[in-house]
């Protein structure tokens, strides 16, 4: 088994927590004192007062939209997916950006993303001259069909 090391960094951080067993992500929490406003297309830092530790270099922690935050309320983490490398020991936070046209509020300790530890490759890189073919070819964006 696995284990995730966290080590809080602000007084009131909660600790992740995944809502059901057959969770992947673990909610995360904004560590925030006071109400944070993010106006629409704009985008707010969010401190979860928690670092982490991974058992490994073949680790990473990746941070992830929580689904009811996207769909009813078009707000995002601003990169797509954060990623926590295995030799960071900052803060985590997150960064939201709001797509929608009206203000978002964040409460303090609303659940802001969610974690999901993933193994990671590592392969040595090697430059070719040639790479082999596939049916598919150089075919980009739609080249499969609809």
């Amino acid at each position: 088994m696995s284990v995730l090391k966290i080590k809080r960094v602000r007084e009131n951080a909660k600790l992740p927590f995944r809502a059901t067993e057959g969770s992947a992500g673990m909610d995360l929490y904004a560590c925030i004192e006071e109400p944070v406003v993010i106006a629409p297309n704009g985008t707010q830092k969010i401190p979860t007062g928690l670092s982490i530790e991974l058992e490994d270099r073949n680790q990473v922690a990746l941070i992830f939209a929580r689904s009811s935050m996207g769909i009813k309320h078009s707000v995002t983490p601003a990169n797509a997916v954060g990623v926590v490398d295995s030799d960071y020991r900052g803060e985590v936070c997150v960064f939201l950006h709001n797509y929608s046209d009206v203000e978002y509020t964040v409460q303090p300790q609303d659940r802001v993303a969610q974690m999901v530890i993933m193994p990671v490759l590592l392969p040595e890189i090697e430059e070719v001259t040639e790479l082999s073919d596939t049916e598919r070819g150089e075919g980009g964006f739609g080249s499969t069909g609809k």
